[in-house]
């Protein structure tokens, strides 16, 4: 279901580039290109804090692993607790794909 706030056609186009890259080295030429360095870092920072958070790992941890702060360990805490579950769908489907690759 797509979110009011983020329903626009700008938004439809994103989503539609992003899905239509076939592997790793096109999504790092497509990030790089999109984002800046630091755009891309504060994403995947956040990735890796849900990821941290989904494993039960305590804020020092995650502040000390990632660099973190504390409010942006909470907000995605509060994605993860009252969001779409759209990082546990990602989760789900890497966890698959690891094991299927053991």
């Amino acid at each position: 279901m797509k979110d009011k706030f983020l329903n626009s056609k700008n938004v439809d186009f994103l989503f539609d580039a992003i899905l239509s890259l076939e592997n790793k080295q096109e999504c790092y030429d497509f990030f790089e290109d999109l984002c800046t360095v630091q755009e891309l870092q504060t994403l995947s920072q956040r990735i890796a804090v849900a990821k941290m958070l989904s494993e039960k790992r305590v804020y020092t941890d995650i502040v000390n692993e990632t660099g973190a702060s504390t409010a942006t360990i909470s907000r995605v805490n509060r994605s993860l607790q009252y969001g779409c579950d759209g990082y546990d769908k990602i989760f789900e489907r890497i966890n698959k794909v690891d094991d299927e690759q053991l």
